[in-house]
């Protein structure tokens, strides 16, 4: 983020400025930092409230309505260098819901205008900020602030939200194409958490998706085989977010049903041998990972795997062999 610099006006700088009265400013013809700002921004609205610049463009199509969006803010007032607010230390901020989840009504609208990846600063006056009264002790009444903000990403869920809130007979006879969508979106949400480690949050959005998928009543052949072919994915990344939990049984339920929909999936092979390890199942890991490497002979993760179970095996048998030692020391063992 760019903090907003201290500036120079007829030779006074701001912090001198501040203390000087408004009617003497305006004889004197200086203009608060704000002001000279708000001479190289857009009137996004037409009356004033919210001015815009954009220091770095985004691609894309606009920030819609009903999107979820991951930003970066911080918010400053005038004649600070300090943010009042700020999510910039955050490494992965959380996604917001625009309607519901962003509380400052000009954040929201500028939002609106902005694309993926954008850098954009905003003065939002207090009707779009924090009006009359202000915000004690952080936002002085009747103040004019100062956001920037840059849009990680978004995802439009409006079509999650419509299909959320009807009943189970409603979500039922939409086309299969729509629960689909939703389901997919559901999994992008899930990989998100994922990817950032969260992964109870995203297991929570994988089940999620695999209720709405086992909810659903096929009305026919083909039908039924599109559910039960759409479950896969995230039956796999179940199976992956249990072994991130430290859950391998649960981990090895979710790679086995994946195997019943697809029993040469080497994906599902490999989550089943990684659970059976981590489980101590040494010859059900020997197993499974035996067949996924005849499916991938040259998958570096899986003879990695498998030379790591050889090592574990080894050492599992040398401590069998030393603890019957200790056992029986007059018995020896046979070559």
């Amino acid at each position: 983020m760019v903090s907003p610099r201290i500036m120079q006006t007829n030779g006074v700088s701001s912090r001198i400025m501040q203390f000087i009265a408004p009617e003497e400013r305006r004889r004197a013809g200086l203009q608060t930092p704000f002001q000279r700002l708000a001479q190289q921004m857009q009137d996004i609205l037409g009356n004033g409230g919210i001015l815009k610049e954009v220091i770095c463009a985004g691609d894309g199509p606009p920030v819609p309505r009903d999107a979820s969006v991951s930003v970066h803010y911080s918010g400053f007032l005038e004649y600070s260098d300090r943010p009042f607010d700020s999510t910039t230390h955050l490494k992965f901020p959380k996604m917001v819901k625009l309607g519901k989840d962003v509380t400052l009504c000009g954040l929201e609208l500028g939002l609106l205008s902005m694309r993926k990846g954008e850098f954009s600063r905003f003065l939002f006056l207090p009707d779009y900020a924090f009006g009359e009264m202000g915000c004690p002790p952080l936002i002085p009444p009747a103040a004019t602030v100062l956001y920037e903000v840059q849009v990680l990403e978004f995802l439009d869920t409006a079509q999650v939200d419509e299909f959320f809130a009807m009943s189970p007979g409603e979500q039922n006879s939409v086309p299969l194409s729509t629960l689909l969508n939703v389901v997919d979106t559901e999994r992008t949400f899930g990989n998100r958490c994922f990817n950032q480690a969260r992964y109870e949050d995203a297991k929570d959005r994988y089940k999620q998706a695999m209720t709405l998928l086992q909810n659903r009543e096929p009305m026919d052949k083909e039908e039924k085989g599109r559910v039960i072919e759409a479950k896969l994915p995230f039956l796999l990344n179940l199976s992956l977010t249990y072994l991130r939990l430290e859950r391998p049984q649960k981990a090895l339920q979710y790679g086995e049903k994946a195997l019943k929909i697809s029993p040469d999936n080497t994906k599902a092979l490999f989550r089943c041998g990684q659970a059976s390890l981590e489980m101590f199942d040494y010859e059900k890991a020997q197993d499974y990972l035996t067949m996924a490497q005849a499916k991938k002979p040259f998958d570096a993760d899986i003879n990695k795997l498998l030379r790591k179970l050889a090592v574990c095996y080894k050492d599992c048998l040398d401590k069998e062999k030393d603890m019957c030692s200790k056992m029986f020391p007059g018995v020896k063992p046979e070559n």
